[in-house]
């Protein structure tokens, strides 16, 4: 579909169908439905609101805004694909996001970001432990079932970052959630001074200030850290209280991204209970 081709009444009449629709489809849906928490009782309007999907979908704000407001605006399959997600459209509610957005709609959705054949076996290989790959913004490039099942990571989660910053669950389960938050924050400041000539950092940053107010306060505290391994705990909803000790790889064939390995703590029942979360016959050895 060429949009430049599309008469002034046209172009308008796109523009107000893309805005009532978006809107709509926000609007059916409440934090609590996409792991957030529900933040009390200030909304004047049900549904989410912009910058949630926008930090949901891992693009900016502000470029969501236009997308809404139906401007003239580069679009791609990705970005429209990572909207549909979060706002939980189904094949046909796509193809017309699609169509509205000026894109001829794809068959399938787009493969998810290639990681190494081999590097991938690791990943699965590390069952029934959790292990996942993060690329330089923090966005998920691979994550295994141990992983999805452990720390409700979902379709729509993106992010590991943006899912700590914004997940109820992720908040309710992480025991000490202050210190880990703080400690994930300065680690994301400490990779983003390594990366000055990239944008994408303060946007990430910027929109999740505005999605979630406990990064924006501890964002603005400028805390700084750089630890590759050390211990997490959790209390599962099914599994119960899982420690794990977790390391941080870096990976030479893809620059930027960091493999994370995690292994049930010694002295601790983790291993069991994983084992039988995941439905395993044996306790890995912790």
């Amino acid at each position: 579909m060429d949009i430049s081709r599309l008469s002034a009444d046209a172009r308008q009449r796109r523009s107000a169908e893309i805005r009532a629709f978006l809107r709509s489809r926000r609007a059916r849906l409440s934090p609590e439905d996409v792991g957030m928490a529900a933040g009390g009782g200030g909304r004047r309007t049900p549904g989410l609101r912009r910058e949630e999907v926008a930090v949901l979908a891992g693009v900016g704000v502000s470029w969501y805004t236009w997308l809404e407001q139906g401007r003239d605006i580069n679009v791609s399959g990705d970005v429209l694909d990572a909207v549909a997600r979060v706002l939980r459209l189904d094949a046909a509610e796509r193809e017309h996001l699609y169509l509205l957005a000026g894109l001829n709609p794809p068959p399938s959705p787009p493969a998810e970001r290639e990681v190494p054949p081999g590097l991938r076996r690791v990943i699965d290989g590390w069952l029934p432990r959790p292990a996942y790959v993060i690329d330089r913004h923090w966005r998920f490039a691979a994550v295994n079932r141990a992983a999805r099942l452990v720390f409700g990571y979902g379709e729509t989660d993106h992010s590991c970052l943006v899912s700590f910053f914004t997940s109820a669950r992720h908040r309710a389960s992480l025991c000490h959630w202050e210190d880990a938050a703080r400690e994930i924050a300065g680690r994301f400041r400490a990779d983003a001074a390594r990366y000055p000539d990239d944008p994408e950092f303060s946007r990430i940053a910027s929109d999740l200030c505005a999605a979630s107010p406990a990064f924006a306060g501890i964002w603005a505290e400028h805390p700084v850290g750089s630890t590759s391994h050390g211990t997490k705990t959790l209390g599962h909803p099914e599994a119960g209280e899982l420690v794990f000790e977790y390391t941080t790889l870096p990976l030479e064939d893809l620059p930027g991204h960091r493999l994370l390995l995690y292994t049930p703590a010694p002295g601790t029942d983790t291993a069991q209970r994983l084992a039988a979360l995941l439905g395993t016959p044996e306790p890995v050895a912790g």
